[in-house]
């Protein structure tokens, strides 16, 4: 479900990215570090998707609440204006893969 506030057009798609669950450590890393990693993060939930996005496809890449890999430095950060929260808006060409629940 779209809570951002943001409707991706043509062949953008709406992503969140998120970190696998990772093992308790000592490092604390600061906010704007992690503000940082997420343009670099491949991983990602898609959130919405444009009315364009892979329309010349057989069948689509990615549906709402796929985990997927992304390509690196791909698409635009943006801040959902109703929920405050970090995604990126990708191209459709950027998703390259799906994420089966039990390898995440």
């Amino acid at each position: 479900m779209n809570n951002s506030g943001l409707v991706p057009l043509g062949h953008a798609v709406l992503v969140e990215p998120y970190e696998p669950q990772r093992k308790e450590s000592l490092i604390v890393m600061p906010d704007t570090v992690k503000e940082r990693t997420l343009l670099i993060e491949t991983r990602a939930v898609v959130v919405a998707v444009g009315s364009e996005a892979w329309n010349d496809e057989t069948t689509p890449r990615a549906q709402i609440g796929d985990h997927v890999l992304i390509s690196k430095f791909s698409g635009v950060m943006a801040n959902g204006v109703a929920d405050g929260k970090p995604y990126r808006i990708v191209n459709d060409r950027d998703i390259f893969c799906r994420l089966e629940s039990s390898h995440e």
